[in-house]
């Protein structure tokens, strides 16, 4: 993980935090999970809206005022409209994607749920998540929430860690054993001759 994508994760975890701690003191969680719903279907469906959240181009007052009036459209509480205009006051609204998978995951670990990681080399389908959390879950014994992202350099397969439990079946690790028994047997080979 490079520092940057390392900074990213503990900006995201921190807004999503706060997030989650104003809800519960406010007693408005279910509301503000609904809202979460809400942005991450509208992240992942719209193009457009996607694109207004990471350009950087943008000036932040008009992405203050778009985000406001696209929850309200979207008829987000109070506690979400307020929230995503502290992200775009402060620039952060690129990390809108990842704070709710953040929000997501502390939300899931706040009920005693356990969190899958899957790195996949291709993004999957929502049936494929859904079937993959299934998978998981009944390997496990245990209601398991999945938090899925995509790493092309794995270039095939998978890799899901759930606590400190890591299982790297992706192509990029078989063809590294690979490489390595071939180096191993090659070595092997030059002794004997």
């Amino acid at each position: 993980m490079t520092s940057n994508s390392s900074a990213s994760n503990i900006v995201s975890v921190r807004y999503a935090s706060a997030l989650m701690d104003l809800a519960g003191d406010s007693k408005k969680l279910k509301d503000v999970e609904k809202d979460i719903l809400s942005l991450k279907a509208m992240l992942e469906s719209s193009e457009d809206f996607a694109s207004f959240v990471e350009k950087p181009v943008v000036s932040r007052s008009v992405k203050l005022s778009t985000i406001l009036e696209i929850a309200k459209k979207a008829k987000l509480s109070q506690i979400t409209s307020n929230f995503l205009g502290v992200l775009a006051q402060n620039g952060r609204l690129p990390y809108l994607p990842s704070i709710v998978k953040a929000f997501e995951n502390a939300l899931a670990t706040q009920r005693g749920d356990m969190v899958a990681k899957v790195e996949t080399a291709f993004a999957l389908t929502d049936k494929q998540t859904k079937e993959l959390q299934a998978q998981i879950s009944k390997a496990l014994g245990a209601n398991v929430a999945v938090d899925v992202s995509v790493d092309k350099d794995l270039l095939g397969g998978m890799i899901v860690t759930v606590g400190s439990t890591m299982i790297d079946d992706s192509v990029r690790r078989k063809l590294e054993r690979l490489e390595r028994a071939m180096s191993h047997g090659a070595q092997e080979v030059k002794k004997s001759a």
